[in-house]
Order: C-alpha cells, then sequence, then structure tokens
C-alpha cells in the first residue's frame, strides 16, 4: 500500500482559508430539505411563542395604569383607594394566559427541533457511512482514520448541536427584535429611539467580531480533526512508539497540534465570549438612557408610569435578542465550519458508477484463469511503479508472487481486486476484463487473508463467519480444526462464544488463524494470501501450510510470501523486481537457472 502523503507542518489546507461562510450555510439548509415541514411548523411554535412574548408588556402597562388610576386622581393622591379588583384580575389572567401560550409553544417548538435535527443528524452520519463505502483507496491513503473519524463524531454533533439550539434560537431572537422595535414604536417614539439608538453600537460591533472570529472556527474544526488522527495513530501502534522510546517526539508532535487547537480554539471562544459582556453593556446602557428620557418625559406629563414600566421590560427583550442573535451567529459558525469540512468530504469524487455494466461472472461457475496483460501502473500518476506486467495464471493453480519490498507484489493483488484501477493493459478472469465486472462481483470471486489481520468486537463464532449467511456450527468448527486453532478455543471459558475485544487473550499469530478459518468459511472460488503465514511460529506454519494445502485445491491461489519456504509447491513463482516480472517457472526450475530467485532462496538458509 502506498504511503500517507504528508500534510504538512501546519495540516490541512482548509484550516488557514475556510470556504464561503453563506456558501456553507446554504449547504447545511440544502441537507435539512427532507425536513423542511417540521421546521416551518417549529418555526411559525417560536414565532408565537415570541408573540406572546412581546405583548406581555403591553399588558403589564395596562395592569401597571389600572393600579395606578386607583390611588392618583387628576394626578393627585386619592384619599381613598378605589382599586378595580375586577379589572386588576381580568389583566392578571390574560397576562397568565399569554405566558402559558408562550410555554407550550417553546415546548412544542423545541419538541419538533429536537426530532428534525436528530434526525439530521442521523442522516448526515449515513451519508458519511455511505460516502466512506463510496471513496477510493486513494482517498484513506492521503487522510488519517482519526481525521474521519472526526467527521462522523465531532463535525456531525457539532452541526446537530447548532442546528437544535441557534435555528430557532436565530428565528425567534429577529421577531422579538423585530416585535420589540414596533411594540415600543407604538408605546412612545421617543423613548423607541432612545432604545434603538443606545444599542445600534451593539450592532456593528457584533458585525465586526463576527467577520474577525469565522476563520478560528474553521481552523479549530480542522485541527480538532488532525489531533484526533494523531491520538488515533499513536494509540493504535503504542507498542511501537514504548519499543522505539519514541514518546518524546510522539509528545511534541501532539503538543505542536494541540497547541495549535488550543490557539485557534482561544480566540475563536475569546471572541465569541466578548458578545455577552458587550451586549449586557448594551442594555445597561439602553436601561439608564430610558429611566433618564422616562424621567424627563413623565416629569412633563408626556407619558404615564405604565408607559416607563413597559419601556424598561421592552429594553429587556429588546438587548435579549441581541445577545441571543450574537450567540446564535457564534454557534452557526462553527457549523458552518464544521459543515465545510463535512460537505468537502461528501463531495470527494467517489468510486465509478457500474450500475449499467452487464457483464457477470457466478461464483459459483468461476473456472478460475487469470491473464495479466501489460498491465500499467501507478498510484501517484508521474511516478510509474508497474511498467509492463504480463502474466497467466490456469484454473486451479498455485501462483506464488515474491520479490523485495517494493518490487509491487502486494499492487498486484490490489489492482486484481479493482481496490485499484489499472492505468493500461487488461486484467481478465475467465477471459472477461476485470473492468468491465463489477466490483462487487470482482470481491465475490476472491477470498483473502492479509498480511494485517482484523477482528471486530463480537464472539469467535461471529469473527469467523462473517457475513456469510447459513453457516453451521459444524462448519466453523471444521474450518477452526483444519487451522489448528480448534484447540486453544475450547480452552476458553466460552468456546466459540468467547467476545473479542480490547481485553482478548489471542495472540498474533491466533488472531490470523482466525482470518485464516474466516477465508476458508467463505469458500469463493480464488484465494489470494498476502503474507499469510508472516505471525505464526514455524511448527503453527506447517499446520497452516496443510490446511492452505487443501484450501487451495481447485482454486486459482495467489501468494504473496517472503518465507519462499512456504511457497516450493507453487505451481507458478513470478519474480517480481521494481516493478516488472524477472523470472518465472516452478520453484525446481528457478533454483536450477541459478538467478534472482536462487539467491533470494539461498540467503534465507545461508548460515553466514
Amino acid at each position: 500500500m502506498p504511503e500517507r502523503r504528508p500534510r504538512g507542518p501546519h495540516g490541512p489546507r482548509m484550516a488557514e482559508k475556510p470556504e464561503n461562510f453563506g456558501k456553507a450555510v446554504k449547504r447545511l439548509l440544502q441537507f435539512l430539505r427532507p425536513f423542511y415541514v417540521p421546521v416551518a411548523v417549529a418555526l411559525v411554535f417560536a414565532v408565537l411563542a415570541t408573540v406572546c412574548s412581546v405583548v406581555g408588556p403591553n399588558l403589564i402597562r395596562e395592569l401597571t395604569n389600572t393600579i395606578q388610576d386607583s390611588f392618583l386622581v387628576d394626578g393627585v393622591l386619592a384619599e381613598g383607594i378605589a382599586l378595580d379588583m375586577q379589572k386588576v384580575l381580568f389583566y392578571c389572567f390574560l397576562l397568565l394566559g399569554v405566558y402559558a401560550a408562550s410555554l407550550v409553544c417553546s415546548f412544542i417548538q423545541s419538541w419538533l427541533m429536537a426530532g428534525v435535527t436528530q434526525k439530521n443528524s442521523r442522516n448526515m452520519r449515513r451519508a458519511v457511512s455511505e460516502k466512506i463505502n463510496d471513496l477510493p483507496l486513494r482517498y484513506f491513503d492521503s487522510h488519517t482514520v482519526g481525521d474521519t473519524l472526526s467527521l462522523v463524531t465531532n463535525d456531525v454533533d457539532t452541526i446537530g448541536q447548532t442546528l437544535n439550539q441557534s435555528v430557532s434560537t436565530f428565528v425567534t431572537a429577529t421577531v422579538m427584535l423585530v416585535g420589540c422595535v414596533v411594540m415600543m414604536f407604538v408605546t412612545d417614539w421617543i423613548l423607541a429611539l432612545t432604545a434603538i439608538g443606545s444599542s445600534l453600537v451593539g450592532f456593528v460591533c457584533m458585525f465586526l467580531i463576527m467577520g474577525k472570529s469565522q476563520k478560528y472556527f474553521a481552523r479549530q474544526q480542522a485541527y480538532l480533526g488532525e489531533i484526533n488522527g494523531h491520538i488515533e495513530e499513536t494509540y493504535a501502534g503504542h507498542n511501537v512508539v514504548k519499543a522505539y522510546n519514541a514518546e518524546r517526539a510522539v509528545k511534541n508532535t501532539f503538543n505542536e497540534i494541540n497547541y495549535r487547537l488550543y490557539t485557534s480554539a482561544w480566540k475563536s471562544q475569546f471572541f465569541s465570549g466578548m458578545m455577552m459582556p458587550l451586549m449586557s453593556f448594551i442594555g445597561n446602557l439602553g436601561y439608564v438612557a430610558v429611566c433618564v428620557v422616562g424621567a424627563v418625559l413623565f416629569a412633563d406629563g408626556a407619558i404615564d408610569s405604565g408607559e416607563i414600566v413597559a419601556f424598561m421590560l421592552y429594553v429587556r427583550l429588546f438587548t435579549s435578542p441581541l445577545t441571543q442573535l450574537a450567540q446564535a451567529f457564534t454557534s452557526i459558525q462553527s457549523a458552518a465550519a464544521a459543515g465545510e469540512r463535512v460537505f468537502r468530504f461528501l463531495d470527494e469524487k467517489p468510486l465509478a458508477d457500474e450500475s449499467g455494466k452487464t457483464a457477470y461472472l457466478p461464483p459459483d461457475a468461476v473456472r478460475g484463469d487469470v491473464s495479466f496483460e501489460h498491465v500499467r501502473f501507478g498510484y501517484d500518476p508521474d511516478t510509474v511503479i508497474i511498467r509492463d506486467f504480463s502474466a497467466e495464471a490456469k484454473a486451479g493453480q498455485k501462483v506464488a508472487i515474491v520479490g523485495p519490498t517494493g518490487a509491487g507484489k502486494t499492487t498486484m493483488v490490489n489492482l486484481l481486486m479493482r481496490f485499484y484501477e489499472v492505468n493500461g493493459g487488461c486484467i481478465r478472469i475467465d477471459g472477461i476484463p476485470t473492468s468491465e465486472l463489477t466490483r462487487e462481483n470482482v470481491h465475490d470471486l476472491f477470498c483473502m487473508v492479509l498480511q494485517d489481520t482484523w477482528l471486530f468486537a463480537g464472539t469467535i463464532r461471529e469473527n469467523i463467519v462473517y457475513g456469510k449467511e447459513g453457516v453451521t456450527d459444524e462448519q466453523v468448527e471444521r474450518a477452526c480444526r483444519a487451522v489448528g486453532l480448534h484447540h486453544y478455543i475450547m480452552t476458553l471459558p466460552r468456546g466459540y462464544d468467547t467476545v473479542l475485544d480490547d481485553k482478548a487473550t489471542l495472540s498474533a499469530g491466533q488472531r490470523q488463524l482466525v482470518t485464516i478459518a474466516r477465508a476458508m468459511i467463505e469458500n469463493a472460488p480464488m484465494l489470494i494470501l498476502d503474507e499469510a503465514t508472516s505471525s505464526v511460529d514455524t511448527r503453527t506454519e506447517e499446520l497452516i501450510q496443510k490446511a492452505m494445502d487443501k484450501l487451495t485445491v481447485g482454486r486459482t491461489s495467489f501468494i504473496i510470501a517472503h518465507r519462499l519456504s512456504t511457497i516450493r509447491n507453487a505451481d507458478l513463482i513470478l519474480v517480481m523486481k521494481d516493478g516488472d516480472i524477472i523470472e518465472k517457472g516452478n520453484h525446481e526450475q528457478l533454483l536450477a537457472a541459478g538467478g534472482f530467485y536462487a539467491e533470494l532462496y539461498n540467503s534465507q538458509f545461508d548460515p553466514a
């Protein structure tokens, strides 16, 4: 497999130059298209809740004036209090009903938006998961696993939380702002201009801060993905880190990424944190301005005390949406930065669509003739690895591919399985080019045992069966007996139902045996063994070799091996060097030729 391309000392490029903010928000809204109806209904309830809140201060004004009129007659304190309790109770119950309606509408809006955002997050994770299966291996060669996992976890969660909290907040705050402005002008235009004028500074500062902090939110999400990738790689190879005393180097790399994340996160949170005290200051300034101007107007008899009380509430309601808008914009910036990463991933070029292909090879009817015809390939178009590879494997033959590291052995298997597409030439199975077959069809024709074992968290039985339907317990046991694993499994407390997880006691060799048993259960017409015995001892290797001899009977098999003793009985040995076949034949023929293969073979048994 090709090495990952370096991402540079400063992380992904997107960390330095975020995409257009409006474009990212537009893509997020497009992703919400299936939920437009419930979102619209939720926003309607949000508006109704806000309208009820805006109407409240006006009713409080009437209640205040009603009580005031009971104490004053023509502006003079009355001798006796004639409180109109019926009217007071009317306004009290009306206020209670208005605020109760606001509560119910807010509850319905929250319930609807919670469902929408979680379903949207579910759909987004599903889209990322499906995209992963559609991407070519080239993508994963240049991106860390941790960075990709961060898309499914951190970025999608950030988008979901923002949609849940900020979309409705943005709408309600906007309606509240407009409603307060209208009601203030209806109540008294002089006090309205006073409150609005004192708050304009807040608007200007808010938009200046937004423009300044946007890039830091984008960098924060990018560096978060980078640090996840580094941590995943470090913990996955923790034994290697310990063995090579690389703790200091790993720690330094982590500290560098962590510092960049800290810097971008600190700046983004600092700018967003400025919103609340700024809006509080503007709100207090509005209170002072309304109190001063209101006192002057009240002294002149231009307004009554009820209007001052109402305006005090309106100032609070007017500055509150400013704070909410600031917080909503901050959250939306985080969601836009996360959305840029998710949508950039979803926009990656997928594997070519193969729905129009009609050629098909039934696995149970495949003979197993495989031919490589002048294959040319390079992971990088500018660097050709396989120059002119031609070979032919007859049905049922055991074909071994040997050669020094970097000769292109695993690359040929990747091309055979169509993990990568050839740049030139053709690979045929039973005379049909693999390019005319779907990838699923090609994969059904092979079972593979790779150098790197892969087991998931599940029972031993589930790992061996792995998606194969209709497998009996007898078949599983027969496969494990063939590879010499049955005795050990039976010593475990739960036998084949033992769960393999982080606490599993399987050695590296035993894990390899499980993958070989899995290949036996798959029972595909052709077989690929890529260093399948690299993790087992000599005695186990002999047991596996016998099992492999049984498994390869009647199957075209491709075996990649560095230990040449394991492929002495191969029908055809292809010796590769620098992407080309330099020798071919069986073991005896190649030894008799005294060429490169003989040199490799003898070097493994040379006591010197």
